[in-house]
This record gives C-alpha cells, sequence and structure tokens, in this order.
C-alpha cells in the first residue's frame, strides 16, 4: 500500500501539471520544481531513512513515514500558490523517503530464500504497475471534476488504512547492530543533488554560462569530491563506497537513475503533449497512458519470476531494447498523430520499464550484508528518485530551450532531442545489461559480501 500511494502520486501529479500551471501561472520551469522538489528531497533523504529503520525499528519508521505522507498529501490540496506547493511537496517527500526503502527491508528480511524473494519483489513492482495504471485516470477525473487539489485526496485514506494494518500485521524488526548517523554526508549528498538540479533546471533562464549556473554545477562537482573519501574513512558511513565493488550493485544503481530518468522525461514530456498540444482534457490523456501503465502492471510480476529462475540479464536486455524503439517512436510525433502510433509507443516504454524494476531491486540487496538491508535498499530507492530529478530537469531545460512560438506550435519540434534521450536510456541499459549480469560480475557480489561481512558480522544476501 506504501508503494500504491507512491507510485499514484507520480502519475497522477503528472497528469495534473497543466492545470496547475494555468491556475497557479507556473512556467516549465515551475512546472518542473512541482515534481523535482518531491524527487530531490525524497533521494536526498532514503538512504538516511533506510539506515534509520535499521536502527530504531523498520514498523515504527515505517508508520512515522506513512503519517508525514499523509498529512503532506493534505496540506499540498490546501497550497495557495506555487511557492506553498512546492513547499509542502518537499513535506510530502519526507514522508515517503520512509516508506520504499523500510518496505523493501521489510520484504528482504521476511523472504530469505532466493526465489522467494525475487517474486515477492515482482509482486512488489506489480503493485507499483498498477498504481501506474490508476493513476492518470483517476487522476485526469479527479482534476476534470474536481480540480488539481483532489489528486492528493486520494492518498488520505490509503495513508490512513496502512497505518492501521502495519500496526496489525508487520512486525517490528531492526539490525543487530545499531548504525551511527552521519549528518556530514547527508549534508554533503542533498548539496550535490540540489545544485545539480537547480543548475540543470534553471539553465536555460539564466543562461549556462551564467556565474551563478557554472557556480552551482562547480558545487555539485566539489561535493561529490568530499563525499566520496569522507565515506570511506567513516566506521557507519551514510553510503558506504565499498558496496560499488559489486558490479551488478553498481549496475542496479547506475541502471535504476538511467530507466527513471527515462521515465520522468517520459511522462513529463507526454502530459504536456497530450493536454497543451493535442488539447485533451486530463481524463482523456490519462487513458492515453494507460498502455503504458498496464504493461508495466504485467511485465512487473513476471520479470520477478524470471530473475528468480533465470537471474536478471534477460529482463534487463528486452527492457533496453523495449526503451530504444519507443524512444525512437516517439521522434516521429507530430502535432496530430495517429493513436496507433502513440499507444504502441506508450506499451513498448511500460513493457520496458516494467521488467526493469525487479532486477534493479534484487541486484541491490544480492550480495549485500543482510543486516545493511534498510542502506542497500535505500541506494535503489534513492537512485531512482536521483534518475526521475535528472529526467525532469533535463528534459524540461531542453523543451526550453528549444522552444519557439508557444507549446502548441513549437513543442513538437522543441521536444525531439527529449525522445532521443529516452533512447540513449535504453541504449545505456542494454549496455549495463550485458555488462553487469555475467559471471565475472556475480564473482565481484560475491567477493564484496565475503569484505564486508567479517567486519560487521554479517551474512550476506545470497546472490541469484
Amino acid at each position: 500500500m506504501s508503494l500504491f500511494i507512491v507510485g499514484l502520486d507520480s502519475t497522477i501529479v503528472n497528469v495534473a501539471l497543466p492545470s496547475i500551471g494555468r491556475e497557479l501561472h507556473a512556467a516549465v520551469s515551475g512546472l518542473q520544481w512541482t515534481i523535482d522538489a518531491y524527487t530531490l528531497v525524497l533521494a536526498s533523504l532514503l538512504m538516511f531513512s533506510g539506515s534509520t529503520a535499521d536502527r530504531i525499528g523498520r514498523r515504527r519508521t515505517f508508520q512515522a513515514g506513512l503519517a508525514v505522507f499523509t498529512a503532506g498529501s493534505l496540506l499540498c490540496s490546501l497550497a495557495p500558490g506555487l511557492g506553498w506547493l512546492v513547499a509542502f511537496r518537499m513535506v510530502q517527500a519526507v514522508g515517503g523517503s520512509m516508506l520504499n526503502p523500510v518496505a523493501m527491508s521489510i520484504i528482504t528480511n521476511t523472504f530469505t530464500d532466493r526465489r522467494e524473494r525475487a517474486q515477492a519483489i515482482g509482486v512488489w513492482g506489480g503493485v507499483f504497475g498498477l498504481s501506474m495504471a490508476m493513476g492518470p485516470v483517476v487522476g485526469g477525473a479527479l482534476v476534470d471534476s474536481a480540480g488539481w487539489r483532489g489528486i492528493f485526496w486520494v492518498n488520505i485514506p490509503v495513508g490512513i488504512a496502512a497505518i492501521v494494518l502495519a500496526a496489525l500485521f508487520v512486525p517490528e524488526s531492526k539490525a543487530e547492530r545499531a548504525r551511527r548517523p552521519d549528518p556530514v554526508g547527508q549534508l554533503l549528498l542533498i548539496a550535490l543533488l540540489a545544485t545539480l538540479t537547480y543548475a540543470i533546471i534553471e539553465g536555460p533562464s539564466a543562461g549556462w554560462g551564467s556565474p551563478l549556473i557554472i557556480g552551482l554545477f562547480g558545487v555539485a562537482a566539489a561535493a561529490l569530491a568530499v563525499f566520496v573519501p569522507y565515506e570511506l574513512r567513516r566506521a557507519d558511513p551514510l553510503l558506504n563506497p565499498r558496496f560499488f565493488r559489486s558490479a551488478p550493485f553498481a549496475g542496479a544503481t547506475a541502471t535504476a537513475v538511467t530507466i527513471t530518468a527515462a521515465l520522468g522525461g517520459f511522462l513529463f514530456l507526454n502530459t504536456l503533449y497530450l493536454q497543451d498540444v493535442r488539447g485533451f482534457r486530463a481524463l482523456t490523456a490519462g487513458l492515453y497512458l494507460l498502455p503504458m501503465a498496464l504493461a508495466m502492471a504485467v511485465c512487473s510480476p513476471l520479470s520477478g519470476r524470471i530473475v528468480g529462475r533465470r537471474g536478471a540479464r534477460i529482463p534487463m536486455v528486452i527492457s533496453g531494447v523495449a526503451l530504444i524503439v519507443s524512444g525512437v517512436l516517439l521522434t516521429r510525433l507530430t502535432a496530430a498523430s495517429g493513436t496507433s502510433l502513440l499507444f504502441t509507443a506508450y506499451m513498448i516504454f511500460g513493457i520496458g520499464l516494467g521488467l526493469v524494476n525487479a532486477p534493479i531491486t534484487n541486484s541491490a540487496v544480492s550480495g549485500m550484508p543482510r543486516q545493511q538491508a534498510g542502506v542497500a535498499a535505500g541506494v535503489a530507492s534513492a537512485s531512482r528518485q536521483v534518475g526521475q530529478s535528472l529526467g525532469v530537469a533535463v528534459m524540461g531545460s531542453v523543451l526550453s530551450g528549444n522552444l519557439q512560438g508557444g507549446m502548441r506550435a513549437g513543442f513538437v519540434a522543441a521536444s525531439r532531442p527529449g525522445w532521443w534521450i529516452v533512447a540513449a536510456c535504453g541504449l545505456v541499459t542494454l549496455i549495463l545489461a550485458l555488462v553487469t549480469t555475467g559471471s565475472w560480475a556475480l564473482r565481484t557480489a560475491a567477493r564484496t559480501a565475503e569484505r564486508l561481512s567479517p567486519a560487521d558480522e554479517r551474512s550476506p544476501v545470497s546472490v541469484p
């Protein structure tokens, strides 16, 4: 249920962007911040929330996250202006950061068998696909009937129900040894992500060569340069750089960033195309996105079964090819493209996205010490949010930089480079699938687990 409301929130908000823009007089960059304010905070706090849950209790942290997310949703529905909406989206994100990695940690510690864990993760991904399928339609219906504020109401009853059900059915668990907080690492991570995303979003309006934008890129680079050696010296780092000695873990992280960058850009551009260019109502635009979401709902649990039986390579390869094909198809968009082209491209994109979620999550936790499952799952979730932030930032900046003559007249030409970026994300996913899922990669995961386990006195999660 926690993943359901998070997945629902992402597609609902995208469908509502044109309505938000009209009522709150927001430019393209303002719409970007409506999405990225949430994903940035989420990405910055996910690993902290995962390690906190391992330390103080996973159910306790999970329930606190549900409460904050639900309260944030209520505040978003009451926002009087764009600035308030962005601020309340950040409150939502603080709660959201305590949901996915903590819930995944609960699953990882409950299902210790390799095949059962992969299948459970597949069901987990299927729920996300279902929420994506419902999001555009529910969101479109709410926007058309109650306005954009209604899109946040749906989270409230689901959040309250999840809090009660967690108290009844989720057992409390925590790591055997408490991990110390890492405030310096947390601040460095926030500085890195915030300055990088701000520079990308505001670059077209401020000028890429302006002192502000160059300075922000410099701060991001400096934060990264300090973050890695600092974390290597800590006994309990926020993010252990040694995890990346495992090729499957490193590949899962890179794939998560790449695939969700494609998703963030895809949703952002398509929402504007369907409503501002084609003139569809929000509900109609939501129905157009159903082929993508339904394909995700079908392929996610199927992917979990394939990973459990055959490993991660097959679904990741198919995913990369699907993204390439859908991106190339979308470069052919015009202001009057037929439904067959749109539905075909959307369905193929959904297949690619649905197949890749289970291998990403399974590869992230496989080979890692089980007692650090919250941190490992947090890295995977944070990578997804980083990717979505960058996808929205990059695609929005590409659109703003090329847009001439208004949205309706200039969108098709201005968005074409964005669709090529989607295809490029598919190519990167395909390459990563071939490099990080072979026998050499699995050996690096086993060696990484062996090096990490003795120091922490933890047994590794078995590598599929």
